[in-house]
């Protein structure tokens, strides 16, 4: 690899670090971090789950919780062998790439070792979504455990103790959740490495741009806040 893939490599990861860095801190620019906002709303639904004794749609939620990180978790393994299939037909792929100009060529090792890095971004990915889609089984369980109306009324420090279980435990899923996703919204920033450093590194430039805008700037993150300029 050239100095420049080097260099892309290492601007990927400091940006990748870098982003994850921002997002834990939650309030940059005196801003609330939409994954914050969002961590609020969890909070909001299940103390206000305690008010009723049908929980249906509370149990509708946290399969539709389930469901969703269970569809990424299988749609990175097919990534996956996505990407080994295209190590068994590297010298195909080879041949097709040297046809088209303005592709950087670094040779059969490199490609393979590209495509080896991307295989793990996806791997990252997996193991995320399972850990997340896992921790919301949990979740449910510890939902199960909050006591009706009648008896938190009765011992209100009790349920307060049952429900701030759950809360926690969900806002540990969604995280775990929230770092699939990135690895994947990454990859397409990764991508760019196919065609040269210089592509690697605006195509992750402008990934974390993109992340971060959602983060602090959205009109998505507005409504979580019910306002139009906080």
């Amino acid at each position: 690899m050239t100095m420049t893939d080097y260099i892309a490599l290492a601007l990927f990861i400091l940006l990748w670090l870098a982003y994850a860095r921002i997002t834990g801190n939650q309030v940059i620019w005196q801003r609330t971090s939409l994954t914050k906002a969002m961590a609020e709303r969890r909070r909001e639904w299940i103390l206000n789950s305690m008010k009723r004794d049908l929980k249906m749609i509370d149990t509708q939620i946290m399969g539709g919780l389930q469901n969703g990180t269970a569809f990424f978790a299988s749609t990175t393994i097919f990534a996956i062998g996505g990407c080994f299939a295209l190590l068994g037909a590297t010298e195909q792929v080879d041949a097709i790439l040297r046809d088209i100009p303005f592709i950087v060529q670094g040779g059969r090792a490199i490609f393979e070792l590209k495509v080896c890095g991307l295989i793990g971004l996806f791997a990252y990915s997996f193991f995320k979504f399972g850990w997340s889609y896992r921790l919301f089984n949990y979740c449910t369980i510890l939902f199960g455990a909050i006591p009706m109306m009648d008896e938190a009324k009765a011992d209100p420090a009790r349920a307060m103790e049952a429900a701030e279980r759950t809360i926690r435990m969900n806002i540990i899923a969604a995280s775990h959740f929230n770092m699939g996703l990135r690895a994947i919204f990454y990859s397409i920033g990764y991508l760019g490495w196919f065609v040269s450093p210089w592509i690697f590194m605006i195509a992750t430039v402008l990934v974390f741009i993109v992340l971060l805008r959602r983060q602090f700037f959205s009109e998505a993150r507005l409504a979580l806040l019910n306002t139009s300029n906080t």
